[in-house]
């Protein structure tokens, strides 16, 4: 699934701080589950799409795109409830699903990283006292939010390669050329970032701090 990038607005959720939003998405992903009906799921649905389009002013096409990224999921999921349960719980399990990919796509769409990383280094700093740094915590969510659109971009560039060959792989076919390379290209990139982490001292545990002389009179 792609990552909505942020989306620069003059827009009141823009302006609410990024703990307002992160708790907002959690409240609203519990409520989605306590209440598993159509009915709920829908008007969740269709209260996280006029925020995002509304009080946001969010392009149509972010939140399109990161419906699009799940539409085979939401297909299956209709099925197979379809056939194993019944219907209704399969409509009410792919509105959820669609309300929370489109609630996160909002977050990220108005909130910077860097305010989301603060927001989570915060949350984090109590695990001080079990040995947890709050800074890695950040670095890691900083990454992976920064990494998503670069292995959706490599993939891309595979696939067009493949068609300027002409070549369109379907099937098992593609897990030999398209998921392989990609994988070997993740870990490649994975080893020289780790290099680079390592050369500036990264995973360095910061020395204990010195008490001046005076601190101990």
């Amino acid at each position: 699934m792609t990552l909505a990038l942020y989306v620069p607005r003059a827009s009141v959720v823009h302006r609410l701080p990024a703990g307002v939003k992160l708790l907002s998405l959690a409240v609203l992903a519990v409520v989605v589950f306590v209440l598993p009906t159509p009915a709920a799921a829908g008007a969740a649905l269709l209260g996280t799409l006029a925020v995002g389009l509304v009080a946001a002013r969010l392009p149509v096409a972010v939140l399109a795109r990161q419906a699009r990224a799940v539409l085979w999921w939401v297909v299956a999921l209709l099925v197979v409830h379809a056939l194993t349960t019944d219907l209704a719980t399969g409509v009410s399990t792919v509105l959820r699903l669609l309300t929370l990919v489109l609630a996160a796509a909002v977050v990220t769409a108005t909130t910077r990283v860097s305010a989301m990383v603060a927001v989570v280094e915060r949350a984090c700093a109590p695990l001080r006292l079990l040995g947890v740094r709050p800074e890695r915590v950040g670095l890691v969510i900083t990454m992976a939010l920064r990494f998503i659109p670069v292995l959706v971009e490599r993939a891309d560039r595979i696939r067009a390669a493949q068609a300027a060959r002409g070549g369109s792989p379907r099937g098992v076919r593609v897990l030999r050329t398209t998921v392989a390379p990609l994988l070997v290209q993740v870990l490649q990139l994975a080893h020289d970032v780790s290099e680079a982490l390592d050369a500036r001292g990264a995973d360095d545990v910061p020395p204990p701090r010195r008490r001046h002389p005076l601190e101990t009179q």
